[in-house]
């Protein structure tokens, strides 16, 4: 089931389960998948992950009961992040490799593991492994 189905589900579900706040959330997400699937072309699950990416830090700039709560209506939907450990073996990994600027290991970990880590934690890594 993709994204797109899955958000679809929920939405039902919270419709006749009577909970309004994460449908009408849900309701809000439908409606940017839309705009984007028309703006774009792209009807695919990344398409949907950027869209969830963006208002999921939308979401945490706000920093509200309600923006927090909404947070969890999404992260169903998100991956689950690389945690230090892993992402400091890999940053070790390629210093081994010879990459030893900040612009380039940024580039090679992105590369190679896209979405799967939060990029101010890669970076605080990469500093740290070399200074």
């Amino acid at each position: 089931m993709s994204l797109k189905e899955r958000i679809n589900a929920d939405f039902m579900e919270a419709f006749k389960a009577k909970d309004m706040n994460k449908k009408n959330f849900l309701g809000v997400v439908k409606g940017e998948i839309q705009n984007e699937v028309g703006r774009s072309g792209k009807d695919d699950d990344e398409t949907v992950m950027g869209i969830l990416k963006k208002i999921e830090k939308s979401l945490k700039q706000t920093n509200t009961a309600e923006s927090l709560a909404e947070l969890e209506y999404i992260k169903p939907y998100l991956p689950t992040l690389m945690d230090e450990i892993s992402i400091r073996s890999i940053i070790r990994t390629f210093k081994k490799d010879g990459i030893d600027d900040v612009g380039k290991m940024m580039g090679a970990f992105n590369k190679a593991y896209k979405g799967q880590a939060d990029n101010a934690v890669v970076s605080k890594i990469v500093k740290e492994v070399l200074a």
